[in-house]
């Protein structure tokens, strides 16, 4: 009699195929490798005013740059037409103009590999049938979120092409929170099927830290969100103090817009101000998940898990009253927006250490 062996990376799939469930999660992981840098790249595009240098959109032909002098010219002239060039930007030299359009071209650049990198394994994995059944419909979701995703970039950006020389901070916090959305839940997958054959079963005190992990991932994305609105503003050039705001504790003009909740989503001293005491109240929750951990019987993967997140919020906070006393320089901020991102991939991996692991290996072989 032939046993299959625990640690083999291949499972029969319910088509009859069979799954490389390893080789599927290292692919993952560096699709959400490459997403995390696509959302730095995104923060180092909107803090350098660099995102609408690029006035059309072209999704098929739109990956080669201008080619000669000529067609330089040509496309200066139609930023120039943009309110951007007419109204920030007069008189730009081709050179002047290549420092910002470099930056978002790589930026749309790197979306497209991200969706090569995505789509063409994808369908290799298919074709040959090595996608566990379960995992097919998710795969097929990220794929088509992806495109979503593009599209929504230029929606964003073409908010930025009509009257006023900014995008509109709602589409752009749609744009990044869509963007961070993908990358956890690939995350999500990813560490799943890498640590299949962990046979660690978690105690019942994990399921209390995970549904706490799930409200600080919840709070988190509110955090981002409120982020976005900061950055779209830019509210991060105001009240660059801390921990008050210009030496207030309640700012002036905080509440001068009627209904009063609109303050907190319209204004530069309402988004700022919502931001900083969302994320205070998130990085002090992130230490209670900490003391949690200690408090309860809980699985010492899971409290190692909290242990990180507690760190990285700590960091994060010290990035995020870092970007406010620097006027939200350009390094600092982005920092900022990658701690955010690396705060949320500890949430991520605490949470998956609570459940159950999955069980990839094949059944025993029958006697022959």
């Amino acid at each position: 009699m032939t046993v299959a062996s625990p640690a083999t990376a291949v499972a029969p799939t319910a088509d009859g195929g069979h799954a490389d469930v390893r080789a599927i999660g290292r692919w993952l992981a560096v699709v959400a490798a490459m997403i995390f840098a696509m959302i730095v790249l995104g923060a180092l595009t909107r803090l350098t005013e660099s995102g609408l240098s690029m006035v059309e959109w072209r999704p098929v032909t739109g990956w080669l740059p201008p080619l000669g002098d000529a067609a330089w010219q040509a496309e200066l002239a139609k930023y120039a037409q943009s309110p951007q060039g007419r109204l920030v930007n007069q008189g730009m030299t081709v050179a002047q103009f290549k420092e910002i359009f470099w930056l978002e071209y790589v930026h749309r650049l790197w979306g497209r590999l991200i969706g090569l990198a995505f789509a063409l394994p994808l369908l290799w994995f298919l074709v040959r049938r090595r996608v566990p059944r379960w995992l097919v419909p998710r795969l097929v979701v990220l794929l088509l979120l992806g495109g979503l995703q593009g599209a929504v970039g230029w929606i964003m950006v073409a908010s930025g092409l009509q009257d006023a020389p900014a995008v509109s901070h709602y589409k752009l916090a749609l744009h990044l929170t869509l963007a961070v959305g993908l990358y956890a839940y690939i995350l999500w997958l990813t560490i799943g099927l890498l640590q299949r054959n962990n046979r660690v079963m978690p105690k019942p005190d994990d399921r209390v830290v995970a549904r706490v992990t799930v409200g600080l991932i919840g709070l988190l994305v509110v955090v981002l969100t409120f982020g976005a609105f900061v950055a779209g503003l830019r509210a991060g050039q105001v009240h660059t103090t801390f921990p008050t705001m210009s030496g207030y504790w309640i700012p002036p003009g905080l509440l001068e817009l009627s209904p009063a909740w609109l303050n907190f989503v319209a204004t530069q001293t309402g988004t700022q101000f919502a931001h900083r005491w969302l994320a205070t109240t998130l990085a002090a929750l992130c230490a209670a998940l900490w003391l949690l951990a200690r408090r309860r019987d809980v699985s010492p993967s899971v409290r190692r898990g909290t242990t990180m997140v507690a760190m990285m919020a700590a960091i994060q906070f010290g990035l995020g009253v870092g970007t406010i006393l620097s006027g939200a320089q350009i390094a600092v901020a982005t920092m900022h927006q990658a701690g955010a991102v690396l705060l949320l991939s500890t949430l991520i991996l605490t949470l998956r250490r609570t459940r159950p692991p999955q069980d990839f290996r094949p059944p025993p072989a029958r006697p022959a």
